[in-house]
């Protein structure tokens, strides 16, 4: 799926391209407490929640964003007061998520003159996955960088996007551009996702979901009975239980405990979390299915949004749109680096890549899932289903992409 990528300058080079309601109703005792408990972790100096033995691995730094406005009017100049947001990042420092958040945030800074200051929280900071989904739905944080399958616990219309064998294999980044662009899908998920009071900002690309486990895979039939670690999302749990896996929600920070007392056997998630979270330690095999490309969804709070300026609002939508291909490189890159170094600091680690009429089996198995879709996707599932499959043949069609 990757290309091979010596270096990695996108995220240099993206910095200088083109700049161009029901759920918030909680009890006010469960507001307060979550306020509360916000305010003593910002307040406090915390470590990020170990999983395991190991450092992260390292990952460029992000620099200082270079932008440049020539002849335009300051955003800054647009805003009534200084702003300082935050956003909970479901990822440790160094990992995607959390790196290109800095981009942003640098990105704001720059364009408003220093008057939008937003910082950055990395996983374990301010509470699990699913704790800074609610700080963001709540407005107790303004932002919150997620993914697909956590979202959905708020957003059920979101699981669509857990269905497997929905992209071209070899082009997902570019299609997934084209979607984002052109397309219906992100009209219709925002409508979504406003009636829980979030806003989507964009969807990225950060790599197709690996399976790590200690027996190998090659086949559906080796799925039977794998007491396999999945993300949040009840979509999930249908999908690798149609390929006869024991499927097992798990957070995020319990999946290394998890694997090293054979509390399960495996987990998914992109090789950069394989390697960050040192899951490769506890692991024998790292098998590819090309199913389901893990997809990140920079989120904010729907009443903070709408209080900002339409400039200020459409900035924010452009910069996550323009950063979906470049980002794509970054993580492919990242992909290549960390798989190598797992293999040689592993070497009896195995990597399998299942191909040819191996793939058609889980693709076979798969394809019941799409109606329990249909059952638990929440009141748009159909419309949302209906657009994104419509919106990829599209952009196959338009960029000339065959499966």
């Amino acid at each position: 799926m990757t290309d091979n990528l010596e270096e990695c300058e996108s995220g240099e080079d993206f910095r200088n391209e083109k700049r161009g309601g029901e759920r918030m109703k909680k009890k006010n005792g469960k507001m307060k407490w979550l306020a509360l408990a916000l305010s003593v972790v910002l307040l406090s100096t915390l470590g990020l929640a170990g999983c395991g033995g190991g450092d992260p691995a390292p990952a460029d730094e992000p620099e200082e964003a270079a932008v440049e406005r020539t002849g335009e009017e300051s955003l800054g100049e647009l805003m009534d007061a200084p702003l300082q947001p935050r956003l909970a990042s479901e990822e440790i420092e160094g990992d995607f998520m959390t790196v290109w958040a800095e981009y942003y945030a640098d990105h704001m800074r720059e364009v408003t003159d220093g008057m939008y200051d937003l910082t950055v929280y990395p996983f374990g900071t301010l509470g699990d996955t699913r704790d800074i989904n609610e700080l963001a739905q709540l407005g107790v944080v303004e932002y919150v960088f997620s993914d697909y399958a956590w979202i959905s616990a708020f957003v059920p219309e979101a699981q669509v996007l857990t269905l497997h064998y929905l992209w071209p294999p070899e082009h997902m980044p570019e299609t997934l551009d084209w979607v984002v662009r052109n397309g219906d899908f992100m009209d219709v998920l925002e409508e979504a996702f406003r009636r829980n009071g979030l806003v989507p900002l964009g969807v990225l690309y950060e790599g197709w979901q690996t399976i790590s486990s200690n027996n190998p895979i090659e086949t559906v039939d080796d799925m039977q009975g794998f007491k396999v670690r999945v993300m949040g999302s009840a979509m999930l749990v249908e999908n690798y239980l149609a390929y006869g896996a024991d499927p097992t929600p798990l957070a995020y920070g319990e999946i290394y405990g998890g694997l090293q007392t054979n509390l399960i056997d495996g987990q998914i998630n992109p090789i950069f979390a394989i390697r960050s979270m040192n899951f490769y330690e506890v692991q024998n095999y790292l098998t590819d299915i090309f199913a389901e490309p893990f997809t990140g969804i920079p989120t904010v709070n729907m009443q903070y949004f709408d209080s900002l300026p339409p400039e200020v609002q459409e900035e924010m939508r452009n910069y996550w749109t323009d950063a979906i291909l470049p980002s794509a490189e970054w993580i492919d890159a990242r992909h290549e680096e960390d798989l190598a170094y797992m293999l040689e600091a592993r070497p009896e680690m195995e990597y399998h890549q299942v191909t040819g009429d191996d793939l058609e089996g889980f693709k076979e198995a798969s394809l019941p899932v799409y109606d329990k879709f249909l059952e638990i996707g929440g009141p748009q599932a159909e419309e949302i289903l209906e657009t994104l499959l419509n919106d990829i043949e599209n952009a196959k069609e338009a960029l000339g992409i065959e499966d």
